[in-house]
Formats: structure tokens, C-alpha cells, sequence
């Protein structure tokens, strides 16, 4: 089977900077696919995609190295077993808040004995390769989101479940679930800053990865100095807003100064 990249880089100590696709087009996504991003994510959760356009996203994705993820909408096995059978090579799962639900979702990513995982790789098989039925279960990355009021009184009950490859936080319902402001990049001085610090060691602790959501490059290589694993920065929708209204700004002082000073 073909191997995770991401798992490996992870395993060998090396950060995994991750992009993040919330734009239901093949287009957004091949350009995302060749700018160097170590992994994908296919958002169905937030993101405007359904399985429809993440199938065709996963297979643009394909046509490089870099590894394809999706985030699922819920903690629903259909759904986990679906995008997996597209050929996604790892999980981000939404809101789990105790070991129970933790153990749903892995057993969902896993095949019998270690889960309940229906066979039928229809292009997993294309992707991973004719062996991939003996391999899947140590493959397939299993990421649960950090981010709810119970979780957070849970941390060590849901990171020893067996399967649990690591944990993802989201900055935005973790500060909700504190009582704080959604966003990312919290600052140092606030209480999320000090939860996500503390879920980090906890990860730490159980020996397993830790992934976090960010706004901008720079936090995101504070959190890897920190020791995070695997760091996202924004998403294709943010990157795109944020480089059109850089051409715009830049254009429009650029007439502005022209027009002060009378010139054309």
C-alpha cells in the first residue's frame, strides 16, 4: 500500500504543513496541489464541499504528492467510510468530547478486528494499491478535533483510546466552549492560549500527534516551535480573499497618490 506521508513525516520528527480547501472546484484545489503543501484537507464540515466535489478533489489531488485529508461534517461512520473508500488517506473528525465517541470514530476508519469498517475501497484500492485491505488500518490518519467544554475535562480519556493517531484543535469552538471570542492566533494572554498549551502536553504525554488550525504563517511556526506536528494556515477561500485585496489596495493607493498630485 502506498504509504502516508504524513504519518512518516510526523513519525521522523518533521513538521507537516498542511493546506486547507473550502472551494467545491477541481480548479482551486489543482492550484492549491501544486504549491508545496505537504497534506490537503477537504473540508465538509465548514468548508462549501459535499461528497460530490470532494471526490473529484481527491483525485486532483492524486495527480500529486502531496496527501490527500478531509475533514468530515460529523462524527458519522457512513460518511468517515465513504470519503475513506474516495481514496482519502487520513481523518479530521469534529467535536469529540469522551473516550466514546473517540472509539466511534476510529473503529468507523478501522476494518475488523480493530473496527467495524465495511469493505469496498472502490478507489481506495486505485490510490493505496491492491494491498490495501492489510495495510489501511496503520495508514489512514486519525485526527480528533479538540474543541468542546467535555472534551477538554476528557483529554487523557480520548488521546489512550487505541487508534487515535492524535488530536486536531480548532481554535474557534474551543474559545466558544471557554466562553471567550472565536478566531485563530489567540493571543498569549488569553485562556485559550493556556487550553491549547495544556492540550498540547497532554498529546505529548500519550504519545501521540497534535495538529492546530491557524490564521497566519507566523503563528502557525510559533505553534510548530512549540511542538506541534502538523500545522494548517487558513484556507484556499482566505488565501485567495486575502491576495485579491492585496492587488486591489495596492492599485487603488497607487491611483490615489496619481490623483493627489494631479498626474496620469
Amino acid at each position: 500500500m502506498r504509504k502516508n506521508k504524513v504519518k512518516q513525516m510526523m513519525a521522523e520528527g518533521k513538521p507537516v504543513i498542511n493546506g486547507w480547501c473550502a472551494i467545491p472546484s477541481t480548479a482551486s484545489c489543482e492550484a492549491m496541489a501544486h504549491q508545496g503543501w505537504d497534506s490537503l484537507t477537504v473540508d465538509m464540515q465548514h468548508g462549501l464541499i459535499d461528497y460530490s466535489s470532494a471526490l473529484p478533489m481527491m483525485q486532483t489531488i492524486s495527480t500529486t504528492d502531496v496527501t490527500p485529508l478531509a475533514r468530515v461534517n460529523w462524527n458519522e461512520p457512513g460518511q468517515i467510510m465513504k470519503i475513506l473508500d474516495a481514496g482519502c488517506y487520513g481523518v479530521i473528525c469534529p467535536m469529540v468530547s469522551n473516550k466514546e465517541e473517540a472509539e466511534r470514530f476510529v473503529q468507523a476508519c478501522m476494518y475488523p478486528p480493530k473496527g467495524y469498517r465495511s469493505f469496498g475501497p472502490i478507489r481506495g484500492l486505485i490510490y493505496g494499491g491492491s494491498d490495501y485491505a492489510e495495510h489501511a488500518n496503520d495508514e489512514i490518519l486519525k485526527l480528533a478535533m479538540i474543541e468542546t467544554e467535555e472534551s477538554l475535562e476528557k483529554l487523557d480519556d480520548i488521546m489512550s483510546t487505541p487508534g487515535v493517531d492524535g488530536i486536531y484543535i480548532g481554535p474557534a469552538d474551543l474559545s466558544l466552549a471557554i466562553g471567550e471570542k472565536p478566531g485563530f492566533d489567540k493571543p498569549e494572554n488569553s485562556k485559550a492560549y493556556s487550553e491549547i498549551l495544556r492540550i498540547l502536553e497532554h498529546a505529548k504525554k500519550n504519545n501521540i500527534f497534535a495538529g492546530i488550525h491557524n490564521g497566519t504563517p507566523e503563528y502557525a511556526t510559533k505553534m510548530i516551535e512549540k511542538g506541534f506536528n502538523f500545522v494548517t494556515i487558513a484556507s484556499d477561500l482566505r488565501a485567495l480573499s486575502a491576495g485579491a485585496k492585496s492587488v486591489v489596495d495596492k492599485m487603488k493607493g497607487s491611483i490615489s497618490k496619481k490623483e493627489d498630485s494631479g498626474t496620469y
